[in-house]
């Protein structure tokens, strides 16, 4: 058995708009928009980047090799797979580590730059610790060497798959593929559209926690039945932090139905990829049904927020006029005692007395809103709010 090439990737969305600048920074180290060109060089230096070609193959691609023989193809909806074709058995591991190695430290990176401008991605997201899928291509190798690859690996088969130029036996993370034919072609093809699938259903999957995360959040701010004045604003502004976030996740979310569709068609298309499809070409209708739910749990999760948001307005509003109010009575109070004395002396005149009355009656009006500021601000309001029993999410 010979261990030929080993694959990973992964997957976030992506234009040709976004793919010519890619092109343009690989070729040239240009941007057309305002970054440091330093950090720019130092990146691109980092790719140590060999050969670069430009294709299409249902989607446009640019694919460039490295000096580690390490091959890059970027797609056009922003799927990434990276070979590395110096690979064997007894260095399987570093060989895993040192593809794994170029796409965190240097290829991300570099993308993550070039694209750092324009709509943040929610650090809820990019805190995410990623685990890729790790593609094994063996050449000629027997079902006997294979469930020995496994066993070196993951203790656990999911499922096995064979055709007339390919078989794979898979665990969690790893795929291993046994070439059958020399079809490399296909077996790209293959593990490229793994990839994409297994990328879209992680990314649902973490919207799906997320969802739950940020609800549970928001039902924290609310479960305070009696809040005081003082932490309207606190948790106001922790509402608005979750508004923030669900809107830059929904924007992703309503983006992936497109990217599913068009990898769909392509996929349909492809004859070398009939036989895979036959088994599992239902995983598109079945993402896609998964990308609907997911919809709509965010689209409750706006609505949950927002309402939050309202009760909480209503509140401060509250507080607001109930202090406008008070202070309306106080000045009312002071400026009826400076008229009835204002009546009662023939004409004005500077005393001590008054001088000192004058302060007293400023350093009443002073304690006076200080006091009704104290009492606004440790008075408790009553948030009032439906309870739900909670579905199974």
């Amino acid at each position: 058995m010979k261990i030929t090439n080993v694959y990973i990737g992964g997957w976030f969305q992506r234009t040709m708009l976004q793919l010519s600048e890619i092109y343009d920074f690989l070729r040239e180290c240009k941007t057309q928009i305002n970054l440091d060109e330093e950090k720019l060089m130092e990146h691109r230096k980092k790719l140590e980047i060999g050969k670069i070609d430009y294709g299409v193959s249902g989607e446009e691609y640019i694919q460039f090799t490295t000096a580690q023989n390490i091959t890059v193809k970027v797609f056009e909806d922003g799927l990434i797979v990276l070979n590395n074709t110096n690979v064997s058995e007894d260095t399987l591991f570093a060989d895993i580590d040192k593809v794994t190695d170029y796409y965190e430290n240097k290829l991300s990176p570099a993308f993550s730059y070039l694209f750092s401008l324009g709509a943040p991605v929610p650090k809820e997201l990019a805190n995410i610790e990623t685990v890729y899928p790790y593609f094994v291509v063996c050449d000629n190798a027997t079902k006997d060497e294979m469930s020995e690859l496994l066993a070196r690996t993951e203790k656990q088969k999911y499922f096995e798959f064979q055709n007339t130029n390919y078989d794979v036996v898979r665990g969690d993370k790893y795929y291993f593929i046994n070439n059958k034919k020399q079809s490399f072609d296909n077996i790209e093809r293959y593990i490229e559209e793994q990839v994409f699938i297994r990328e879209f259903k992680g990314q649902l999957h973490r919207y799906l926690n997320l969802h739950r995360i940020i609800w549970e959040k928001i039902d924290t701010v609310k479960e305070n039945v009696n809040v005081k004045g003082s932490e309207i604003v606190k948790f106001t502004t922790k509402l608005e932090g979750y508004a923030k976030t669900i809107n830059l996740i929904d924007g992703r979310i309503k983006q992936m139905s497109t990217y599913i569709s068009t990898r769909e068609k392509i996929a349909k298309s492809d004859e070398d990829l009939a036989e895979f499809l036959a088994i599992s070409g239902y995983r598109y209708e079945t993402l896609r049904d998964t990308l609907d739910y997911i919809k709509y749990l965010w689209d409750m999760t706006k609505n949950y927020v927002s309402s939050a948001q309202s009760l909480f307005a209503g509140i401060k509003q509250n507080v607001t006029s109930s202090s406008v109010n008070t202070l309306t009575i106080v000045t009312s109070m002071s400026a009826g005692a400076s008229i009835i004395s204002l009546l009662t002396k023939t004409k004005p005149e500077f005393t001590s007395f008054g001088i000192i009355y004058f302060f007293i009656l400023a350093f009443i009006g002073w304690g006076s809103t200080k006091l009704i500021n104290i009492i606004s601000s440790t008075r408790k309001y009553e948030i009032s709010d439906i309870d739900y029993d909670k579905d199974i999410k």
